[in-house]
């Protein structure tokens, strides 16, 4: 074995022994370990919550980012307790403060020393960061967002990120997206970069995971994960349009239906589906003129679109008669 592996691997073990887990500290799988950067935060005017993280770690959103609607967002990492997560969210939703949360869950876990934890709800947020953790590390807490990391080539990594929220404009999703790649401009995590993620939770919840769900999106093994999670996130916000446009049509408001299509492609102006169901839509409208380059984007792209074409015919998605129809799959 290499040296300086079997090194890591004493120092591991010796941490290990000095801060035994309890049954409620196992690790997630086999891999207890998420150094990173997150960041938790409430929106006061929309009152969703958020929590976003990156690391030099394998899909580090599905054990560091944790949340409820109409409860709260967790961040926990470091030497990753998993059940910080579940446990802390049970708790806030019990009416608990995030301090108190915060201070129960430190409290009764036998390796704070070596843990990182961040809990919000709309009431404030509370943080900790244990006097072992790898540094540099540390954390900022103000009234709607808490900032935390650790394993850092730079101590300037949590500042960085505060003060790329704070200027920021958009969604809380935009926002905390915004904060991610101020810590990666300050020198992130001193490993470098893996996977990311971004949630963001409803200020109430509806039971329907889908709805309360604003933003849920993971970036798990990438070399440039923030890249990618920024074009995700664009892509979201795209669809967010098509659909506000497909529940527009539903009620036969067509030009709201129009303006949120528009939106969709502006953003996402490569994505030949926006195009062929917009393109759908105005040919129910009778706009086809303004249809035709549409339906020529999609089918030049793939002709199984002209195929879709015919099918939507049948059950009057697409309402044409026999020569609309024939003009429209005509087009080349």
């Amino acid at each position: 074995m290499d040296r300086s592996l079997n090194f890591s691997l004493i120092t591991l073990l010796l941490v290990f022994l000095t801060f035994p887990l309890s049954a409620s500290a196992q690790a997630y799988g086999q891999e207890p370990l998420a150094h990173t950067y997150s960041i938790v935060a409430y929106d006061p005017e929309t009152g969703d919550m958020g929590v976003a993280v990156q690391s030099h770690w394998f899909a580090v959103g599905t054990i560091v980012a944790w949340g409820e609607a109409g409860v709260g967002v967790v961040a926990t990492q470091s030497f990753v307790n998993p059940a910080f997560g579940p446990d802390g969210l049970a708790m806030l939703k019990s009416g608990l403060s995030a301090q108190r949360v915060l201070d129960s869950l430190i409290a009764s876990d036998p390796g704070e020393a070596v843990r990182q934890l961040a809990v919000l709800n709309p009431s404030g947020a509370a943080a900790h960061t244990g006097g072992s953790c790898i540094r540099f590390a540390g954390h900022i807490v103000k009234d709607h967002v808490s900032v935390q990391a650790n394993m850092m080539l730079s101590e300037e990594v949590p500042a960085a990120m505060m003060m790329a929220y704070e200027l920021a404009e958009g969604s809380l999703a935009e926002r905390l997206m915004a904060a991610l790649e101020g810590a990666q401009a300050a020198g992130g995590d001193i490993r470098g970069k893996q996977s990311a993620a971004i949630l963001v939770v409803s200020a109430e919840s509806t039971g329907k995971s889908w709805v309360d769900r604003k933003v849920d999106l993971r970036i798990d093994d990438s070399e440039d994960p923030l890249k990618e999670l920024r074009r995700l996130l664009t892509v979201h916000r795209a669809y967010e349009h098509m659909n506000a446009g497909d529940l527009a049509v539903e009620v036969e408001d067509y030009k709201t239906a129009m303006e949120e299509y528009r939106a969709a492609m502006n953003l996402y102006d490569d994505n030949v589906e926006m195009a062929y169901w917009t393109a759908v839509t105005l040919a129910n409208l009778g706009r086809m003129e303004e249809a035709k380059p549409l339906f020529k984007k999609a089918f030049s792209e793939n002709d199984n679109w002209r195929e879709l074409t015919r099918r939507i015919s049948e059950n009057k998605i697409l309402a044409a008669d026999a020569v609309r129809l024939k003009e429209i799959l005509e087009i080349e």
